[in-house]
């Protein structure tokens, strides 16, 4: 809009904050129309916020108790003209939940930052494997899909963690092979895939991240269209030219294959 200044990470924060006054809460709500990406992450993020609130929630909700409600207080006042020092640092405690929610809200949104940062820089860096490889005809993988044991069993061991190729023929993408690529200093592993039109699509898979498991989440950069997660220490990225809608249903198909291979019932991890 013209005359104001742009949307910024803070009006972000205090839009998922409820701090924002109408105005700058309508030009946030615009900006975010237009930025799906980052109307993702603060869906994301309000829902992670809320979760936060509703675990501390119990100890709002508990009473108050009688020798600390205000009118009791008043009337020992009157009685004393000394307060135990115990009863009023009670009542400051009970006054100090919301303070409590707050700051926790801000320790939240730093290291959020910097897990948003850490995720944002896997998908770019899958994203852009992706383009490089998948418009090359003669050698887009380094281990062709006929050698799949062989390809799983070599990435698994340079990535560190057990890997698993998924199966996508129902959703009409055959596997073609894999390549071992670096990461900021890490390895990671790059399963393609081709359906029968000959599009192709990346599963990107490197170990790292502090998180054991976190939400999809989308961006799309330059019709690349990419949905990422972290599942037992492993961050995964699938790239391709589809629509959200069509990735989901595959990122969806690949995380519920990753859980079956990793049922302790069945033996495997």
């Amino acid at each position: 809009m013209t005359g104001e200044r742009p949307i910024g990470e803070d009006d972000l924060q205090a839009f998922v904050d409820g701090r924002l006054p109408p105005s700058r809460r309508e030009a946030v709500k615009a900006y975010l129309a237009d930025h799906p990406a980052a109307a993702a992450q603060v869906e994301r993020e309000t829902e992670q916020r809320e979760a936060l609130r509703a675990r501390l929630s119990f100890k709002a909700r508990e009473p108050i108790p009688s020798r600390l409600r205000i009118a009791n207080l008043m009337a020992d006042r009157q009685r004393s003209s000394r307060i135990r020092p115990a009863a009023i640092a009670a009542a400051l405690a009970w006054l100090a939940v919301g303070g409590i929610l707050g700051g926790w809200g801000g320790v939240w949104w730093a290291s959020r930052s910097q897990r948003q940062a850490e995720a944002m820089s896997v998908a770019d860096n899958a994203i852009a494997a992706h383009r490089i490889y998948v418009s090359e005809r003669l050698h887009p993988v380094e281990v062709p899909a006929d050698q799949e044991a062989h390809l799983v069993q070599w990435l698994s061991r340079r990535v560190g963690k057990p890997l698993t190729a998924p199966n996508l023929n129902a959703q009409g993408y055959r596997l073609i092979g894999g390549r071992l690529l670096p990461d900021s200093g890490a390895a990671a592993a790059q399963f393609m895939y081709e359906n029968t039109g000959g599009n192709r699509l990346t599963l990107y898979a490197r170990s790292g991240g502090n998180e054991t498991q976190t939400s999809f989440r989308f961006e799309e950069q330059d019709e690349v269209s990419a949905f990422s997660w972290i599942d037992r220490g492993l961050s995964y990225v699938v790239s391709a030219k589809a629509d959200r809608s069509q990735l989901l249903t595959i990122a969806e198909t690949i995380y519920q294959q990753f859980e079956a291979a990793s049922d302790p019932a069945k033996g495997r991890l």
